[in-house]
């Protein structure tokens, strides 16, 4: 029942056929009544172009309040960065169109490279700061004394469209970043022991993948939540670090799973009573709706679980290979419930806070990975695109060339980090195409015979309903987003319509020319290839696991966690739509993360008095080997020299000894060998 029912939701969710809900349609409400109001108010202030701040409510409309106020928050400092640079360069260069727009394209090429370097919502900031200064130098040129003007007006628009998304996000019938945070994360957990019993109980392998992908996505989410949310309530500070954390053992339980399904052995007598009970209790979590409400029962029982996983020299018999065997999934499925426990607890401390964090900083001995070659070629690709447009504009003097040199700019700069561009920059293409006939039919046919603004309401709330709720669609969100700010630029509302369909079409065609003129900018100028841009940063996953076999200082636990997760995140945006290939890209680097945390363990060991200095010279040997295996191996080698190499020692190693140290330290180089075994392209140097 439960199977079914999850077959068929899971179906729904990759079809995209989910009906809105009723929080779509108070978002939808809510977004299209502040642009409303924020129109009113800049006819009220007379301001030059009121579409602006009614666009802005669209630009800046998120589902959940806190991500309103951060996107808008940082499109505000990048709106000031931008007017201040438009100032700046108008001031030095104004006299020369030439060295004008020079002086635009290397700073939004600036913008772009720092955009590239930073996450959401300080990447937006950074982009729009960007084209935000051609959008206000452009129009000055000849004029360098309107340029204070035009920044000033700007600013005014932006900050009025700012604030009546933010106030009418946060006061009317809120969606608050926390309790959606909340919700989110419950879902994942339900998702996970359903995840759980479907691999402990031989479930079906194509539902298996498919609710793989969606807790990989879903915790994708619940990070970029947890940075959007941050300026919602000086509460959510202390909650950031628990999010954080917790995204991290859902991933390790997650992958823990995923191991116990790979390397069954349900004849081993030690194991079959620990599987039976988390078989149970993953099964009587998933069948609960309300079994979240209260932790502790589930937290006390996974407890007692990962004791007896634990307890490995009483309940393990014989000697051995098939001994060292049991005891490496002894140890996988204590794994399993002590990560399911702890995305308990961080589901308990989001729910109630603590007052501050006590947590002691310490610099890890790894660094957080920033694809410095490809923030350079957006970089370069962004700037060398505004120029090219701009000098074929100065060169044929197309008055309406100008929007083109706009929308180049602002197309080239916003979509550069995306993981496909081109598919970003179509979808805008075709909301902006979705948008044209519309804006047409109400701006230059039924407003200028009925004027008014509440004719103009009567005309476009039915157009902006369904464009905000397909917003709220993640499927939908990039050309519905595109369809509702062009339409309102396009319309290009003023309290006196005409019908003037010459400036219009001139005006609208420089758009969509300057949207395709950066898909082709996109396709042919310095062209990204997403393999590339994932193959950096699985050499740096490689790189982080060969540091911690070999560097000096060991770091802590959660040092290592935080700094695989965000490379895992990195990678999670490129290959979510990927199939396949993706999901071994995926669960390869999760594998990586279980795969560090063994070393850890093996490093702790290492230096442990109670460890004979026989076994501490065979984790240091094996090290070595891992290490160079990870730095210099090739894909078409073969790897089964360093995976029998882990075998023999943790053979040896388990003979020698009893101790529950040392069978530990024979558990943790199986682990290692079985990660490699089941995704050897990954762990190979040029793999995959």
């Amino acid at each position: 029942m439960i199977w079914d029912r999850l077959r068929s939701d899971l179906a729904a969710r990759f079809a995209g056929l989910t009906p809105p809900t009723r929080s779509d349609w108070i978002f939808a409400l809510r977004t299209v009544s502040a642009g409303l109001i924020a129109l009113l108010a800049a006819y009220a202030l007379k301001l030059d172009h009121p579409q602006w701040a009614m666009m802005t409510v669209f630009i800046v409309a998120q589902p959940v309040a806190g991500m309103v106020l951060a996107k808008g928050f940082y499109r505000l400092l990048g709106t000031l960065a931008g007017a201040l640079a438009a100032i700046g360069t108008t001031t030095v260069f104004g006299a020369n169109l030439w060295l004008l727009v020079t002086a635009l394209a290397v700073w939004i090429g600036l913008c772009t490279l720092v955009s590239s370097l930073l996450r959401n919502p300080e990447a937006y900031g950074a982009a729009l700061a960007g084209y935000t200064a051609m959008i206000i130098g452009l129009p000055a040129f000849g004029q360098p004394h309107l340029v204070v003007d035009l920044a000033v007006a700007r600013c005014a628009e932006i900050v009025l469209g700012i604030v009546c998304a933010a106030l009418t996000s946060r006061l009317i019938l809120p969606k608050l970043a926390a309790d959606a945070i909340i919700g989110r994360l419950k879902r994942c957990i339900l998702d996970l022991a359903a995840y759980a019993g479907g691999a402990f109980s031989g479930g079906d392998a194509a539902t298996l993948a498919n609710l793989h992908r969606k807790l990989i996505a879903d915790a994708q989410t619940l990070s970029e939540m947890r940075a959007y949310a941050r300026l919602e309530a000086p509460s959510f500070a202390t909650r950031a670090y628990p999010v954080r954390r917790t995204i991290g053992q859902l991933l390790s339980a997650l992958s823990a799973a995923r191991a116990l399904h790979a390397h069954a052995a349900p004849k081993n007598a030690a194991l079959i009573p620990v599987r039976t009970e988390l078989q149970a209790l993953v099964g009587e979590l998933a069948a609960k709706p309300d079994a979240l409400k209260d932790t502790a029962p589930w937290v006390t029982r996974l407890d007692a679980i990962a004791d007896r996983a634990r307890q490995t020299p009483d309940m393990v018999a014989g000697r051995g290979d098939d001994r060292v065997g049991a005891v490496t999934r002894l140890t996988i499925a204590a794994d399993f419930a002590e990560a399911l426990k702890q995305v308990l607890r961080g589901l308990d401390a989001l729910r109630a806070p603590a007052s501050r964090r006590t947590r002691e900083r310490r610099h890890p001995a790894l660094v957080v990975h920033r694809d410095y070659h490809a923030a350079w070629r957006n970089a370069v690709r962004a700037a060398l695109a505004t120029l090219l447009v701009a000098a074929f504009w100065l060169t044929t003097k197309w008055s309406e060339a100008a929007g083109t040199v706009i929308l180049v700019a602002v197309v080239s700069s916003l979509f550069a980090a995306r993981p496909d561009p081109v598919q970003s920059a179509w979808g805008f293409f075709k909301g902006t195409l979705l948008a044209l006939p519309f804006a047409f039919l109400v701006g230059q046919v039924a407003l200028p015979a009925l004027p008014g603004f509440g004719w103009f309401a009567l005309f476009v709330v039915p157009i902006l309903v369904p464009a905000a709720l397909a917003i709220a669609n993640p499927r939908y969100v990039g050309v519905a987003t595109a369809f509702a700010i062009n339409f309102l630029a396009f319309l290009n509302p003023h309290q006196a319509m005409s019908y003037d369909p010459g400036p219009f079409f001139a005006g609208s065609a420089s758009v969509l020319v300057g949207i395709l003129l950066a898909i082709g900018v996109f396709v042919a100028v310095l062209p990204a290839d997403p393999w590339v841009t994932v193959g950096r940063i699985l050499r740096a996953m490689r790189e982080d696991l060969a540091r911690l076999c070999l560097h000096q200082r060991v770091p802590r636990r959660e040092a290592f966690e935080s700094l695989a997760y965000d490379r895992v995140n990195q990678l999670m945006p490129l290959m979510q739509r990927i199939g396949k290939k993706g999901d071994a890209v995926l669960g390869g680097s999760i594998a990586a993360v279980t795969v560090g945390l063994e070393i850890l363990q093996l490093r702790n060991a290492q230096q442990s008095s109670a460890v004979p200095a026989e076994t501490a010279l065979s984790i240091t040997n094996f090290l070595r080997e891992l290490a160079r295996e990870l730095l210099f191996g090739q894909p078409g080698e073969p790897q089964t020299a360093i995976i029998t190499v882990a075998r023999q020692y943790a053979t040896a190693i388990a003979e020698r000894s009893d101790a529950t140290e040392m069978l530990q330290i024979a558990a943790s180089l199986r682990i290692i060998a079985g990660a490699i075994e089941d995704f050897p392209a990954f762990f190979a140097k040029n793999g995959l």
